[in-house]
């Protein structure tokens, strides 16, 4: 006897005392799970690494000096700061893999040993910039001696480090709450700045004194090697690529779009700090003859007499330890995702952290004792200078990796999305090789 198999499944339902809708067959195919919100994390991580005291010795150095006139740097390195981690999260959510992994797949041992050495380096780098800063930071706000700061800064990594110990989620969400400790902080600078808007505007033009003008060269490399840091591409890659476990596209095009909120949102509220950073620089310091304020301490003890209030000091300084916290886990983070991609060779992280923070307390300890708090500031801009010296050699594999037919299929960048980030490596090797020819010319 042929029965239906339609009054089959309604008879078991009703024997086991439930209903199954009546017309199953039309039910319209679930979209793929998770909210954009499930996707968020990595870019705070990341955009972490875009306000470290790098950016702060910088910013500072340009607004003091020259005014309203670097602001549209900070906005073009924020701006190819997106594109880049952008393109560095769509090829870890499209492969599976991240940047150390395919540059060691896909290039030669020598290449590869290269290309590992010179991230190293700029981790290091950063390093250094993240255990100065928060050194400063700690004798502004509890009058510590330099070299104390940086044995207890170096110490506060493993602290951070330990919230990983209950999973990812936790680490993520004291990272983003400390960025809008930042971001309030600078809220707060702004209000007692009173910067002139209308000059902060004009500065976002750019100036033919850029290239003409060596003191604003150099300062250019800094900024943009404090905002596009060689590790954060490998950094992205590493930690989304967890998002390419469902190969189909609509699953795939999901994850992209939850990645993509979450990192322009990061990048875009890292931009608002770092630019707030050189407006209230210009408009304190500039302003007021200032310009030769070129370190961290100087800058603490000179906002509260200019801006008359003693809050402008403390929450100036608040704010510095809390970039400097959060950036002892980026450094570390991004220095077990290169080692592992790189070397297929896999530390703990408290290893690794012990590793990089050991190699940055030695120029940290020699500088902090050979210059005092004074030469603080030239030493982190040296440190985002040589991150920019860095850069190409992250950025060209990534692109090319980005627009490969065969690794990336259907999500591969191209048209005008690849055109830019070609152009975003073409003006990193120019500026760098501008800023080298202008330093051998004024020797």
């Amino acid at each position: 006897m042929n029965t239906n198999p339609s009054v089959l499944s309604r008879l078991s339902a009703a024997k086991s005392g439930t209903q199954r809708p009546a017309r199953e067959d039309t039910t319209p195919a679930p979209r793929p799970r998770g909210r954009w919100t499930s996707f968020a994390g990595a870019g705070a991580l990341v955009a972490v690494g875009y306000m470290d005291p790098g950016n702060w010795a910088t910013a500072l150095s340009s607004g003091a000096r020259y005014g309203y006139s670097l602001l549209v740097v900070v906005l073009l390195a924020s701006l190819m700061g997106m594109l880049l981690q952008w393109v560095a999260s769509r090829v870890g959510v499209v492969t599976g893999r991240d940047l150390a992994q395919l540059c060691r797949e896909r290039y030669g041992p020598r290449t590869t040993l290269v290309l590992w050495i010179a991230c190293e380096i700029a981790i290091i780098a950063c390093d250094v910039a993240e255990v100065v800063g928060s050194a400063v930071a700690l004798q502004l706000l509890f009058g510590l001696s330099l070299v104390a700061g940086v044995l207890i800064s170096a110490v506060a990594t493993f602290a951070m480090l330990a919230l990983q110990s209950r999973g990812k989620r936790p680490l993520q969400r004291a990272v983003t709450v400390l960025i809008l400790f930042v971001s309030v902080c600078f809220v707060v600078e702004l209000a007692l700045a009173h910067p002139v808007w209308a000059e902060a505007l004009r500065g976002l033009a750019p100036s033919r004194e850029l290239v003409r003008d060596a003191g604003m060269l150099w300062l250019a490399a800094g900024v943009l090697g404090a905002t596009v840091m060689p590790h954060n591409l490998y950094l992205h890659s590493a930690l989304v690529k967890e998002h390419a476990n469902a190969r189909d596209d609509a699953a795939i095009g999901h994850a992209l779009r939850g990645v993509n909120i979450d990192t322009f949102a990061s990048l875009g509220l890292a931009f608002i700090v770092n630019a707030s950073l050189l407006v209230v620089a210009a408009a304190v310091f500039h302003a007021a003859g200032h310009t030769q304020v070129d370190d961290l301490a100087d800058a603490h003890r000179l906002i509260a007499p200019l801006v008359g209030s003693h809050w402008a000091s403390v929450v100036f300084a608040a704010a510095l330890l809390a970039c400097g916290l959060n950036a002892t886990v980026t450094g570390t983070l991004a220095g077990q995702a290169v080692m592992e991609g790189f070397l297929r060779l896999k530390v703990a992280r408290w290893a690794r952290a012990l590793l990089t923070r050991g190699l940055a307390i030695g120029p940290a300890l020699v500088a902090v004792a050979g210059f005092g708090q004074h030469g603080s500031n030239a030493l982190l801009v040296a440190t985002q200078v040589v991150l920019s010296l860095q850069l190409p050699l992250a950025v060209i594999p990534l692109v090319r990796f980005a627009s490969d037919a065969g690794l990336m299929g259907r999500w591969r960048v191209t048209r005008v999305p690849l055109a830019l980030a070609w152009s975003c490596a073409g003006v990193i090797v120019a500026l760098n090789g501008a800023m080298l020819w202008q330093a051998v010319v004024s020797e």
